[in-house]
């Protein structure tokens, strides 16, 4: 061979006597095959099979293995973010003159999705107080074919009873998609309580480091799957190779940062909690958590975000603490190394009424960092919401 064509076709290495902990990252967008038959049969290769780089290498099948192996599913699809995936389930199901429920504590842009974007489209959705548990099934109608949970709400932290809303969701013929990403598989396998689709946001835990983006969409029926993969391929929609191999780095010590930052993080909830009103603290493991009882009997765990309610009445001193933090970053995201601190205004984003928390939600995500750091940073807002709460009290008794 010449020159030129050397530089392009690279020489057969032996691979013998060579073994590696690290899974190899295969980038590709073209699949080569042996012969011109091979070419022409491709398409009876079928999702599990290789045809052409956007549909999978085998970077990405081991991350979806993987994620199969945690979850106890049949088959995984991986997404570029995990608002993707709750996309890809609910475009999956759904047709015009269908509808979705979907809890009040959802994550807000799953709720925008359903607003701007289904509904335009001949799709419902309806709201649903998320601790309705067997009674949802009161709401179930004709047009409900997927009923979405998600387990602690998005900054409040409400645990629902998922295995009494599948329940009456399967009585009803309608399938049951679950955003598990604040618990893991480690802390609460969806599946397990025969949820149809378990999805995880990889970007936060399995990823862990803040430097990705990545979903995951995990089910027991082969079927769904296949269904999930037509979407998938009419919409042209891949990962990359380089961040499945991120997160499958991450993977990797998944379960020793969880158990670290769940020890950090209930220990300041029980904490704080002794500072100030304990119902100002929103932490699933406490018993003045809604759906406290259920995350008792369902979960194996808590992770490291709860949230810190700010009273009206002691949210001038906040911001400037906040922004005189040396440990903590303020962000949005969670679940990587950085503990992060993001003041939350909810009232915005929840249709039901009887809210109780109608101020600022600190939600606080615990990192790796020294957890006496991290103390000295939170102690003086917890002692800012304390003294006000003091001299409420001292005020509401002399009048």
């Amino acid at each position: 061979m010449r020159d030129q064509t050397l530089c392009v076709r690279r020489p057969l290495v032996s691979h013998e006597g060579f073994a590696s902990l690290a899974v190899p990252t295969y980038r590709a967008s073209t699949i080569v095959f042996s012969d011109a038959k091979s070419y022409t049969e491709r398409k009876n290769r079928g999702p599990d099979g290789y045809s052409y780089g956007l549909h999978g290498t085998p970077t990405s099948r081991t991350l979806e293995a993987a994620l199969s192996a945690l979850e106890g599913g049949a088959r995984t699809v991986l997404m570029p973010s995990g608002q993707a995936a709750i996309a890809l389930v609910m475009t999956t199901v759904l047709m015009p003159g269908d509808s979705v429920l979907i809890p009040d504590t959802v994550y807000p842009p799953a709720k925008g999705f359903c607003e701007n974007f289904l509904k335009p489209r001949g799709i419902g959705y309806r709201i649903y107080d998320p601790m309705i548990g067997s009674g949802i099934a009161e709401l179930i109608d004709f047009t409900v074919k997927l009923v979405w949970t998600e387990s602690p709400g998005s900054t409040t932290m409400e645990v629902q009873d998922i295995p009494a809303i599948v329940a009456a969701a399967h009585d009803k013929n309608a399938l049951v998609g679950c955003d598990n990403t604040w618990a893991t598989p480690l802390f609460f396998k969806p599946l397990a309580h025969s949820v149809d689709f378990a999805v995880e946001a990889l970007t936060k835990y399995a990823g862990g480091h803040s430097d990705l983006l990545m979903g995951s969409v995990s089910v027991r029926d082969i079927a769904l799957h296949r269904r999930l993969k037509d979407t998938m391929r009419m919409t042209g929609i891949g990962v990359s190779p380089d961040d499945c191999s991120l997160v499958l780095r991450g993977l990797e010590t998944m379960g020793v940062r969880l158990a670290h930052v769940s020890a950090v993080a209930s220990n300041f909830a029980l904490r704080i909690a002794e500072q100030v009103p304990a119902e100002l603290v929103l932490h699933p493991a406490l018993p003045n958590t809604p759906g406290h009882d259920v995350w008792k009997r369902d979960f194996a765990g808590s992770s490291g975000v709860f949230s810190l309610v700010v009273p009206p009445h002691a949210a001038d001193a906040i911001p400037a603490l906040l922004s005189s933090a040396k440990v903590f970053s303020i962000g949005a995201s969670w679940g990587g190394t950085h503990s992060l601190i993001a003041p939350m205004s909810i009232v915005k984003d929840r249709a039901l009424g009887g809210l109780l928390h109608q101020g600022t939600i600190l939600r606080i995500s615990i990192g790796l960092e020294d957890p006496r750091d991290l103390w000295a940073d939170l102690e003086p807002i917890v002692a800012a919401i304390a003294n006000e709460e003091k001299t409420l009290r001292k005020a509401a008794a002399s009048s």
